[in-house]
């Protein structure tokens, strides 16, 4: 299976590379970045130069030749407002646009929970992200292709645990980016989940059992 995933350098995208890459999945992706492409290199991992920011939808299609699935797991990262509607906002719609210029039917889109920190005084900043992630989720969920939205509760970098809960609907709590990535890979490589939106955290069930139980609602 070919998997391209738009982030690749980042906490999630750069792990769930490594996964498929691992188990023999072609990847490629893009970086915005020169260093990060050394890093991924090193890490014997394909991807791609470019910046969603200034790519058009034609010009990302033509890179996802023979793609199976796109990934899009880029965020700005907290590089501020402005940043955060041209990647986490902009940058999906130029993906839908793509993936449909170049054929491809499933999308895997990681998100946010809803939810996150309600209980904290936030900034505007975040707020703006929280909603420039929902009125993503929307855009993607009207579209005709192949979705599934995955919504990890807070990232740590802890080691994965292999261990999780998946359901439609759950506490925010927080998950590794470790077994957000392995969560990623089972997803993937299990096709008649689609039309779903998925939330992520630490939990009980093993991630092959977890994602599953999903695959019988």
């Amino acid at each position: 299976m070919k998997v391209f995933i738009v982030g690749i350098a980042g906490g999630v995208g750069s792990r769930l590379a490594r996964l498929l890459t691992a188990t023999g999945d072609q990847v490629d992706g893009l970086y915005r970045r020169p260093e990060q492409g050394q890093h991924l290199a090193a890490d014997g991992i394909h991807a791609t130069h470019g910046d969603l920011t200034r790519l058009d939808a034609p010009a990302l299609a033509a890179l996802l030749h023979d793609t199976d699935v796109l990934v899009f797991t880029a965020g700005a990262g907290g590089e501020g407002t402005t940043a955060t509607t041209a990647i986490d906002g902009t940058g999906l719609t130029t993906a839908i646009e793509a993936v449909r210029l170049a054929g491809i039917r499933r999308l895997l889109l990681v998100s946010v929970f809803p939810e996150a920190w309600r209980h904290r005084d936030v900034s505007d900043t975040f707020e703006h992200y929280i909603d420039v992630k929902k009125k993503a989720d929307a855009e993607l969920a009207a579209t005709d292709l192949d979705w599934t939205i995955l919504r990890p509760a807070a990232l740590t970098d802890e080691p994965g645990t292999d261990h999780i809960s998946l359901s439609p609907a759950l506490t925010h709590t927080d998950i590794t980016r470790d077994d957000v990535a392995a969560t990623l890979a089972k997803l993937i490589h299990t096709p008649q989940i689609h039309h779903q939106i998925l939330e992520l955290a630490q939990g009980p069930d093993p991630i092959n059992n977890a994602v599953h139980r999903q695959t019988r609602t």
